[in-house]
């Protein structure tokens, strides 16, 4: 995978949504093993729930489950739980990593009965590999073309029934045809401030601490309502207490640990700060065209649209108008108060 200038800046943000490999290792350790102690999505879990029970009592693979939502919502922590509630084999691998036809025939061809295949970023797999499951996902069958020119031909494979799950952060960006294949599509959403506040206090006992509820608070207020954030957060608090506190762990404590990275008690750092005292006293509040503010900023474009802009949105702190960018007053008041 090619990471672009807009990855990287990304990764290198402490409320970044994604993940490097150390993350994710530190992540397995925190990750929910069954639907029950996943904290949050409610009215997801109803139906997966059901959907599951159906197929196990027909003894049947699931059919084919579509994730979609922001990243650091629990995509990947629910395709685990999937498999292992299933009792089913789960092999791992993502949009970007299937390069040729042959790499996704390779892993389809050894998949056994009940197996799942997790493909994560499935929006970044190309229209080639994409029309080789097609069928793979509707009959279960494996179509390889033999020869070129007027002698090719097709032979067709059977395969062992098996279930997909696809998740990606950018439904828009499937095609009708594979999205219409999946069973069920199901949406994450952003959590609440108090299901967050669960995910810090279950990740802090599987870390052998044992922070109060405010202590929790403070972390979960300044995590976007992303649990892979508050991971994160937790984690750099927990290294902070321990260096500066002999690993005593408090509200006081917690808070100064955020306040040396920069997060402010709604998250944003000091990018997101940036952009927006730009448009408030470069722009008079905006409106401002993105390629102004791109250079204003000495940010890309795709940077400011991609990475910055999505949470300043969310929380009502950015508008989109025809005309460009424009501050609101909850952004004036915010930096007023800090």
């Amino acid at each position: 995978m090619i990471e672009t200038n807009t990855d990287i800046k990304e990764e290198k943000r402490t409320v970044s949504k994604g993940s490097n490999e150390n993350e994710r290792q530190f992540e397995i350790g925190l990750r929910p093993q069954s639907l029950a102690d996943f904290v949050g999505q409610e009215d997801l879990k109803v139906g997966l729930q059901i959907f599951m029970d159906a197929a196990k009592a027909r003894e049947e693979a699931m059919d084919h489950v579509l994730l979609y939502g922001n990243p650091g919502l629990g995509k990947t922590t629910l395709a685990h739980i999937i498999a292992k509630e299933m009792g089913a084999n789960i092999r791992i691998t993502s949009g970007t990593a299937l390069e040729r036809v042959g790499d996704l025939a390779a892993i389809l061809s050894n998949l056994k009965e009940g197996d799942i295949l997790f493909i994560d970023e499935i929006h970044r797999m190309n229209r080639s590999i994409e029309e080789v499951l097609y069928p793979a996902m509707e009959d279960y069958a494996l179509d390889i073309v033999v020869g070129k020119g007027p002698s090719a031909r097709t032979l067709r494979l059977g395969l062992e029934r098996f279930t997909i799950i696809g998740a990606t952060t950018r439904l828009s960006l499937l095609s009708s045809p594979l999205r219409d294949r999946f069973g069920s599509t199901y949406h994450l959403s952003f959590y609440t401030p108090d299901e967050v506040t669960k995910i810090v206090n279950r990740s802090a006992q599987l870390l052998k601490l044992s922070p109060d509820t405010k202590t929790c608070e403070a972390i979960a207020c300044r995590s976007r309502r992303t649990p892979r954030i508050a991971n994160r957060l937790l984690k750099r608090v927990r290294d902070y207490a321990q260096v500066k506190h002999g690993g005593d762990l408090d509200e006081v404590i917690a808070n100064a640990a955020l306040d040396i990275l920069a997060i402010d008690p709604l998250g944003l750092d000091n990018t997101d700060r940036r952009l927006l005292h730009t448009i408030i006293n470069n722009f008079n509040g905006g409106p401002v065209g993105l390629s102004t503010l791109a250079a204003a900023t000495q940010e890309e474009q795709a940077t400011i649209e991609e990475i910055y802009e999505p949470f300043l949105l969310q929380i009502g702190f950015l508008e989109r108008t025809p005309r460009g960018r424009k501050a609101t007053q909850r952004a004036y008041d915010h930096l007023k108060s800090i």
